[in-house]
């Protein structure tokens, strides 16, 4: 990324310098992803203790797909930055009061705490992956065998996903130069939306992994495909609804840090209040409107609610929704986002 400063203010030559693109909103949406995967495993791991080992999505799949999410994300900051060959700069020292040393720093432990997290269940979640690397029975008896390590590193998973989730708002709410960002709220929201993705997604496995007649006909194929490459054993289906209500509460909260990010810039300066009109009545409030409020919150909460009552089997619906609003709501924040600048209180 290469920053553009100028002091030509004319709307006619410079409508906006958009220097962010495609990148950083995947790697913002990953990381929340990733966040939300990390505290939903790490309290798995500490609810559940030691000595019983059914909770295999969450604590073994949810790591496993964060490992695969982090580096997809992390590839695609890479692909951002102006200077690729000096990223490892970034290590060599620690500033406390920039949010992208923090975040590089946070980025860094997240890997073995995913990593030590998925070990500890792993034998019994791929039993084809542990009878050819009979090390990983080793490992995980290991972990197991010792009810502080498990503390620990479950503790160490929430701590990390939650520090993770509020960096990744923090790290546009930090840059005052684009008043729709200047927001303490970013952080929270971005982080409740990173755990509404995360519930969403384990939902969705779980509804691919319910008995024959109650799941989707397109994903047998996958499933036993799956099946026979892994000896992974069936999920629970019992924990879908747990998720769905989960996703339900994160939901709710989403749309209230929404609607709390919204009214504190309408109560705000000038400067707000048109950097919020882009939201709610400018160039982006369609898409916002309909992706973020309406497809990405509105309709997996009815979705979900009527799967709670039984009123609707589970589907792959509200997760796909969800995932899709996730993505939406980071695309929509960056774009409209550097489209807001101070200068335009003054024209």
């Amino acid at each position: 990324m290469i920053e553009l400063t100028t002091t030509r203010h004319n709307p006619l030559i410079d409508p906006s310098l958009h220097v962010w693109e495609w990148q950083i909103p995947v790697y913002l949406f990953l990381g929340g992803l990733v966040a939300g995967l990390m505290i939903i495993a790490g309290i798995r791991l500490i609810v559940l203790r030691p000595s019983r080992r059914e909770a295999l999505v969450c604590c073994t799949i949810g790591p496993l797909l964060g490992l695969a999410a982090l580096s997809l994300g992390m590839f695609a900051l890479f692909l951002d930055l102006a200077h690729k060959l000096h990223v490892w700069r970034l290590y060599t020292t620690f500033e406390p009061t920039s949010p992208m040393s923090w975040g590089s720093w946070i980025l860094l432990l997240v890997y073995p705490a995913l990593l030590a997290n998925a070990l500890a269940h792993l034998p019994e979640a791929i039993p084809a992956l542990a009878r050819r690397f009979p090390v990983l029975v080793a490992i995980s008896d290991f972990i197991l065998a010792r009810l502080r390590l498990v503390l620990a590193i479950g503790f160490a998973n929430v701590a990390l996903g939650v520090a993770l989730g509020i960096y990744t708002g923090i790290l546009l709410g930090a840059l005052g130069a684009r008043p729709l960002w200047n927001s303490a709220l970013l952080g929270p929201l971005f982080l409740f939306s990173g755990l509404s993705a995360a519930a969403a997604l384990l939902h969705g496995i779980l509804v691919l992994s319910a008995p024959d007649e109650e799941r989707p006909a397109f994903a047998d194929f996958l499933l036993s495909s799956l099946a026979r490459v892994s000896g992974a054993r069936p999920l629970d289906p019992n924990a879908g609804p747990v998720l769905a209500g989960a996703d339900n509460s994160f939901l709710t909260i989403e749309l209230a840090l929404l609607g709390l990010f919204l009214l504190g810039h309408l109560t705000s300066t000038a400067v707000h209040r048109q950097a919020a009109g882009l939201l709610l009545t400018g160039p982006y409030a369609a898409p916002f409107w309909v992706f973020v409020v309406g497809l990405g919150i509105l309709i997996p909460l009815l979705l979900q609610t009527l799967e709670l009552t039984h009123r609707i089997r589970h589907t792959l619906a509200p997760a796909v929704l969800v995932l899709f609003g996730g993505i939406a709501l980071r695309v929509i924040l960056v774009a409209a986002g550097q489209e807001s600048h101070w200068f335009h209180a003054l024209n």
